[in-house]
């Protein structure tokens, strides 16, 4: 006779933005050596890793926030969010997950794969959104193991916005690399480019960092990430999507779910290729080298 079904982590509630000096420091030190083995910092083993589960107080979407994130990731300005804004909101809940002790994954190193959001309705500028962020034991993958945390947005009980982001920590796999790994990754309908080109700034990553309180120091300057393997700083994975998303603004119906893949890092300054072209129910997309053609991220829309 099979056994009880594990217990769902309980909820745990975060107060205020991720981002700061703590954050980056509980999310670098597990990585260094010697220190990442002290008490206290030390990750718990992934064996026995059953999941975690924050949320936060019901925030009000603040208009002033809203238009500065536009402004960075190309949205015009409106009453309803843009598409990817709530992104913006579970962020602090993302960090919380990462850094805890019992997440078995330093934050610095794991590379965010995938993301997937669903908007079922948009998301008005004032209106009081709950947020939660859940994650499970690791899935394997050819590189490693990945992580996936869920994200949901509420308003009165009503959920109006969800994500899936896919986090990979490099090292052994462990397991099958069968069907639930999808270790080559999900595939999209191709996108070639279609003449946009876009110029990206260096200090893109600090511009963005500033809005989402993503401050990893991969994306901030060569000197930082340089020290994690990089040979300048890159962008935000979460802009690259956002822009994205930006250029096809206009044509998304009100319920629409978007998925991407992150591909090659965008290396700062730079400059990218966007690509896109109606499919059934949406639009696939791209971003690329305008010099070579080697991608940065591939998606598709479809409408709900």
């Amino acid at each position: 006779m099979a056994g009880p079904a594990p217990q769902a982590a309980p909820t745990r509630e975060v107060s205020g933005n991720a981002g700061g000096l703590t954050t980056l420091l509980k999310a670098a030190l597990p990585s260094l050596p010697v220190v990442g083995q002290l008490p206290g910092v030390r990750k718990a083993p992934v064996e026995g890793f059953g999941g975690l589960s924050f949320s936060r107080p019901a925030v009000t979407v603040d208009r002033a926030h809203v238009e500065r994130y536009a402004e960075v990731c190309g949205f015009p300005v409106k009453d309803a969010v843009p598409l990817p804004y709530p992104h913006m909101l579970a962020f602090p809940l993302h960090m919380a997950a990462m850094t805890d002790p019992a997440f078995p994954a330093p934050a610095i190193g794991t590379v965010h794969l995938e993301n997937s959001i669903t908007q079922h309705r948009p998301v008005r500028v004032g209106e009081s959104l709950v947020v939660q962020v859940t994650v499970g034991a690791p899935r394997p993958h050819a590189k490693g193991r990945v992580f996936d945390f869920l994200t949901t947005a509420s308003v009165d009980g009503e959920t109006v916005w969800e994500e899936s982001s896919a986090y990979l920590r490099r090292g052994a796999s462990t397991g099958s690399t069968s069907d639930d790994a999808a270790p080559a990754g999900t595939t999209y309908p191709e996108a070639p480019p279609t003449g946009a080109v876009w110029s990206l700034p260096g200090d893109l990553g600090r511009t963005y960092a500033a809005v989402s309180g993503d401050h990893n120091p991969i994306h901030l300057y060569p000197l930082t990430a340089k020290a994690l393997g990089f040979p300048r700083q890159i962008a935000h994975g979460m802009w690259t999507l956002a822009r994205s998303v930006a250029a096809l603004e206009n044509r998304l119906p009100d319920a629409v779910r978007v998925d991407v893949a992150f591909k090659k890092p965008v290396l700062l300054p730079g400059k990218v290729a966007f690509g896109s072209r109606p499919v059934d129910g949406g639009y696939a997309f791209s971003l690329s080298n305008p010099r070579n053609g080697a991608p940065h991220l591939a998606g598709r829309t479809t409408e709900l």
